[in-house]
């Protein structure tokens, strides 16, 4: 027993000396192996000492990523892919965040109040924040980003919920917004990742990059790379920041991101395709990140346009899915089956007791030869639409077939996928992260006005469910009116979710400071402003 203590002492010794840089990461290894400590044991110990010493300050944070495009742009109104997302985390930020506990945390906002109808809310803006330009964050940036998002020109993604707002003006030191109508989420509508805050609300140029982060853009390369030095007087340089540069390239190829990861090239990549997790796991010095979350790949069909306008075709095209198949072969036990809705348990008005659609040839012919349609269906689809994504569309074309429904696969390029194929063409495939609350989910993607909705599903029976669950304060009657609207969206909706997928990245053992968080993929796309290189 003493023999033992004595070799742990040792062991949490000698992973201090690695994460204080007295003693090489190579040296320990060597020397927990004569000790008979296996290598994945040895990773676990850096990982502790790492996170136990706290941030360390320095170096270049490298990231190589899946989800960028040539179109790619600063304007945070326009953030719909993975790499744009995680740049505009390190130099931009909102008033309130959501933790990976999904409690709100403050930023930009150092308190909020609001009316006991949830009608009016006030948010206090933090004192002592400047922008990478010098300028002073003032209450009137904030309601100049508002008004701005505000505008349908701004083609924002954040309309569906600014648009709800019937005045916002500065008071002081406060952001005063009345609502057309009550809602108790309007903290985590405030958190929505386009609404960052910009000089004058970015109306003198939405591109600039300039927010108050704490990297500033130094580089900007769409679909290459993006480079952040980190900025002098940061006010949450405690937590935030810890590297003097951050860097993303983007590699959307699957293959060259997992070899730049072993190589030492990049030190945090994402999207691991499940299928070769057992295989990255046996690279010596690489983590793999698994984290459930709200995420979900989804096959999205135009509601509008021919011959997606029938329903009877759409619900063909749902029961024509094997879903536990997709869930086996392409998330590889990663995730679990979807129900046609953008749902999930861990939503806190799920209701889980809506029946659970399944592969079922005969309601798929029945309602395929209903619909009248003659012919093929063309499905899009690519690499970049979610890891596997091309695999999943042939098991599709496959389980298609055994109803009588022929499916054509057409692979896109990566680049201009998101710009030029998804929210574009009329049956393709594409993947949500999920939202804190099912209201933002329903109203960015399935409002009838809302700039992301991708599936064309115009009812007006659905928004006024949507509206009347937004302002009921009541969680029992709230959850009835979303299993409503939940039933109109699965069994009329034009979005196929076969399934929920975990968020699996991938890190060096030079990372530190990570924190699993079920908001999205990349510590919900925090990784390159809260990690640390800690040896």
């Amino acid at each position: 027993m003493e023999e033992r203590k004595s070799m742990a002492g040792e062991l949490e010794f000698m992973s201090r000396e690695v994460v204080s840089g007295r003693l090489s990461r190579r040296d320990f290894l060597g020397r927990a192996a004569a000790l008979g400590v296996t290598l994945a044991s040895a990773q676990v110990l850096l990982g502790n000492a790492a996170r136990a010493s706290g941030p360390v300050k320095g170096g270049i944070l490298r990231a190589g990523l899946v989800g960028g495009e040539s179109t790619n742009s600063l304007d945070p109104a326009t953030w719909a892919s993975q790499v744009p997302y995680t740049f505009g985390r390190c130099w931009g930020e909102q008033l309130l965040e959501v933790s990976p506990a999904g409690e709100i945390e403050y930023r930009l906002a150092e308190s909020y109040e609001a009316s006991k109808d949830a009608k009016t809310w006030a948010f206090t803006i933090r004192k002592g924040v400047t922008f990478h330009n010098g300028k002073e964050l003032t209450p009137a940036d904030v309601v100049a980003t508002f008004e701005r998002h505000a505008d349908k020109n701004s083609k924002s993604a954040a309309l569906p919920f600014v648009q709800e707002f019937e005045t916002i003006k500065a008071d002081g030191d406060k952001v005063v917004i009345t609502l057309r109508q009550p809602n108790a989420d309007m903290p985590f509508i405030v958190s929505d990742y386009h609404l960052m805050i910009q000089p004058n609300g970015g109306k003198d140029d939405p591109t600039a990059g300039i927010g108050t982060g704490p990297y500033k853009v130094v580089v900007n390369e769409p679909g290459v790379k993006h480079v952040g030095e980190r900025q002098d007087g940061y006010w949450g340089a405690a937590e935030r920041g810890h590297a003097d540069q951050i860097e993303i390239t983007v590699i959307n190829d699957a293959t060259a991101r997992t070899a730049s990861l072993q190589a030492g090239g990049v030190h945090i990549i994402n999207r691991i395709e499940p299928k070769i997790v057992a295989l990255v796991k046996r690279i010596p010095g690489v983590t793999i990140r698994n984290v459930p979350g709200k995420g979900h790949y989804v096959l999205i069909a135009h509601c509008n346009t021919a011959p997606f306008d029938n329903n009877d075709l759409r619900l063909a095209l749902k029961y024509a899915v094997d879903r536990e198949e997709m869930v086996a072969k392409i998330l590889a036990g990663y995730g679990t089956v979807g129900n046609d809705t953008p749902m999930i348990k861990g939503y806190p008005l799920f209701d889980d007791d809506i029946e659970q659609r399944v592969f079922d040839p005969d309601r798929a012919k029945f309602h395929f030869k209903k619909s009248g349609h003659d012919g093929s269906i063309l499905l899009r689809t690519s690499d970049v639409a979610f890891p596997g994504a091309v695999d999943a569309a042939q098991l599709f074309q496959a389980s298609a077939a055994k109803c009588g429904i022929d499916v054509e696969l057409k692979r896109e390029p990566g680049d201009g996928y998101w710009s030029d194929v998804w929210n574009k063409q009329p049956f393709s495939m594409s993947y949500w992260t999920g939202r804190p609350t099912q209201d933002q989910v329903y109203s960015i993607a399935y409002l009838s006005k809302a700039e992301w909705n991708d599936t064309r599903f115009f009812r007006e029976d659905f928004d006024k469910l949507i509206f009347a669950a937004r302002g009921e304060l009541d969680e029992a009657k709230r959850k009835v009116l979303y299993r409503e609207a939940a039933m109109i969206l699965r069994d009329e909706g034009g979005v196929i979710a076969p399934m929920f997928n975990n968020y699996i990245d991938a890190t060096s053992d030079k990372v530190g400071g990570w924190v699993d968080d079920p908001n999205g993929e990349l510590m919900g796309g925090h990784a390159l402003t809260k990690c640390w290189l800690a040896a």
